[in-house]
């Protein structure tokens, strides 16, 4: 079957998503992207339509095919994806080659000497795993969907142990915001593929989201320094009913003392509060602190595996 290639447009959004959930039914049972999701990914920070993505539709105009790569800031590592619909064959080897080319010209761009590609796969996606590897992938980290369904007659808050000190902000207020972005950087300073940057990219990434609440960003202080913070956001909202923790960070020196406990603890009860199903969360298995644990010993379960495979070129 020929396709034709093209570059993504804004108005392009629904038919890749109605792709994506082709695909992602075939795989795990239900879409697992909303438009919305897919329209901020087209509008992401740093992502050239132009240069850095592909459309391959077939000759009745069908999209069969959607693949892209996109630098992690100036960092080496490079996000890349290839979907193609259930049933079409022969495409993937015309979009690998496209995708992994123009990651390391991503990489030369930001002045090294080769990348390092990340590409997430579903674990039920024996498939696509055996696609990863036949390029020269290999296992990189695991990151566990957790999740936890609200019993609203419970009162998640009076689960938390109340820490001497303690005070929280929301993260209407720009020195708000600003800590909040310092405790990030430094609580996940070792984590698998973190980058750094600066305020105004963590800034405008998360405002150019339309899933972003930044009343749903809660910074804490001990004594008066920042310790921890927890960064919910509206992505499960409309597909799950559920909240989601896409952030939840502790500066080293506050460890150990549960404060990421009750951060949590206070976003149970803040979805449960909204009325919301549940509450969902990724954490990565090869986490530099025991957090899969902790998320566990809270009352959540895992419901879906995405492993990241990884490559340098």
């Amino acid at each position: 079957m020929h396709h034709t290639l093209g570059r993504p447009r804004v108005e392009d959004a629904a038919a890749i998503h109605e792709l994506i959930a082709a695909y992602d039914t075939a795989v795990i049972g239900s879409p697992d992207m909303t438009l919305d999701d897919v329209a901020d990914e087209l509008a992401e920070p740093g992502f050239d339509r132009d240069r850095d993505g592909w459309l391959a539709r077939d000759g009745d105009g069908r999209l069969d095919g959607w693949a892209w790569a996109c630098r992690v800031g100036d960092s080496d590592t490079v996000n890349v994806e290839v979907i193609v619909r259930p049933g079409v064959t022969g495409l993937d080897d015309r979009l690998w080659p496209l995708v992994i080319g123009r990651a390391r010209e991503l990489a030369a761009e930001a002045g090294h000497d080769g990348a390092t590609l990340h590409i997430g796969v579903y674990r039920a996606d024996t498939a696509k795993r055996a696609a990863a590897q036949a390029r020269g992938f290999e296992p990189g980290t695991s990151f566990h969907r957790m999740r936890i369904d609200h019993d609203h007659s419970t009162d998640h808050e009076g689960f938390a142990e109340p820490l001497a000190g303690l005070t929280l902000h929301t993260g209407e207020s720009e020195d708000a915001r600003r800590e909040a972005h310092r405790v990030h950087q430094e609580g996940f300073a070792e984590h698998f593929g973190f980058v750094p940057v600066d305020y105004d990219a963590w800034y405008s990434r998360r405002q150019s989201q339309s899933t972003t609440d930044w009343s749903q960003l809660t910074l804490a202080r001990l004594d008066g320094r920042r310790a921890g913070v927890l960064i919910a956001n509206n992505q499960f909202v409309p597909d799950e009913g559920c909240g989601y923790v896409a952030t939840l960070a502790v500066v080293p020196e506050f460890r150990g003392r549960g404060l990421g406990r009750f951060l949590l603890r206070h976003a149970f009860a803040a979805d449960a509060a909204r009325g919301r199903k549940g509450t969902i969360l990724h954490v990565d298995s090869n986490n530099t602190t025991p957090a899969l644990g902790l998320y566990e010993s809270a009352g959540m379960r895992p419901v879906l595996v995405i492993d990241v495979w990884q490559r340098r070129v």
